[in-house]
């Protein structure tokens, strides 16, 4: 056991609690990568770490120091500081010739929490995850090594299962090619065409896909562009005569009887009107 994971040990469950959090995903913080004695170490940044104590999922947790501004926050985070769960260090140049390549770091002989240092961390976290991810390896590759000594009714279900999995899959490329002609048959007979299943390729949920099962392919409206030669709201026939320079223009809404699904045109007719001075 290391000098770092010593002192880890005397931690109190509170610090404990706070140094797990900001090195979990839940905490939000930048992780840099830096090298220190030629090893990598992940190191943050100060300010991080505070706005990762102010953040409401850190007000959730229980058993913590309660925080409630900055001063508190940078309270808590020093007197952690001597768990070794992380330690101040300074950062120097990359360790390669590009800028992006990560930076020497070494830790500093005097050790005090700052919002603008930055900190190694010398802590793994909760490993309870990494250890049930390599048993569930180890157990599926002696299940795969084993089949041949499964019981029969054991095999038959697998086979169905991969069989189903098969099929549910050619059914989805079957239905994708089925689609796609369909919309191009329609194109022909029945401009613009519909989309069977226009949902299916959106970034939805599993039935929202399915939803719903038809769809004229539509062109897409672009908003905030005005149409040029339309007549402003609130004109009078007249005004409307003058700008139209004596022609009434009329706009005939034209359906099809036959198919109400289909959307509607739009036709305009023309008519002289008279000038009243003659």
């Amino acid at each position: 056991m290391s000098t770092a994971q010593a002192q880890q040990v005397r931690a109190p469950p509170p610090a404990r609690n706070v140094a797990q959090f900001l090195r979990s995903s839940k905490s939000g913080m930048k992780i840099r990568v830096g090298a220190l004695n030629g090893k990598r170490v992940d190191y943050f940044r100060g300010k991080s770490a505070v706005k990762a104590l102010l953040s409401p999922a850190y007000a959730k947790l229980k058993n913590v120091p309660t925080v409630t501004n900055e001063a508190e926050a940078e309270a808590v985070l020093t007197s952690i500081i001597p768990y070794a769960f992380y330690l101040r260090v300074d950062r120097g140049n990359p360790t390669g010739s590009s800028p992006s390549s990560p930076r020497h770091v070494s830790v500093t002989p005097q050790q005090s929490f700052a919002q603008d240092g930055y900190f190694a961390w010398f802590y793994e976290g909760s490993q309870w995850t990494t250890y049930a991810g390599g048993l569930l390896m180890v157990a599926i590759m002696l299940a795969g090594v084993m089949f041949p000594l499964w019981p029969p009714i054991m095999r038959l279900g697998v086979w169905y299962i991969s069989m189903g999995m098969l099929g549910l899959i050619g059914a989805f490329f079957a239905l994708a090619i089925v689609r796609l002609i369909f919309y191009v048959i329609t194109i022909v007979v029945a401009p613009p065409g519909i989309w069977i299943f226009p949902k299916l390729f959106a970034d939805v949920g599993v039935i929202e896909s399915f939803v719903p099962w038809w769809e004229w392919d539509m062109p897409k409206k672009r908003g905030g562009k005005k149409k040029k030669g339309k007549t402003p709201a609130g004109k009078t026939p007249e005004e409307k005569l003058a700008s139209n320079g004596g022609a009434y223009i009329e706009e005939v809404a034209e359906n099809d009887s036959h198919d109400s699904s289909r959307p509607g045109s739009r036709s305009a007719r023309v008519e002289e009107v008279p000038d009243e001075d003659s």
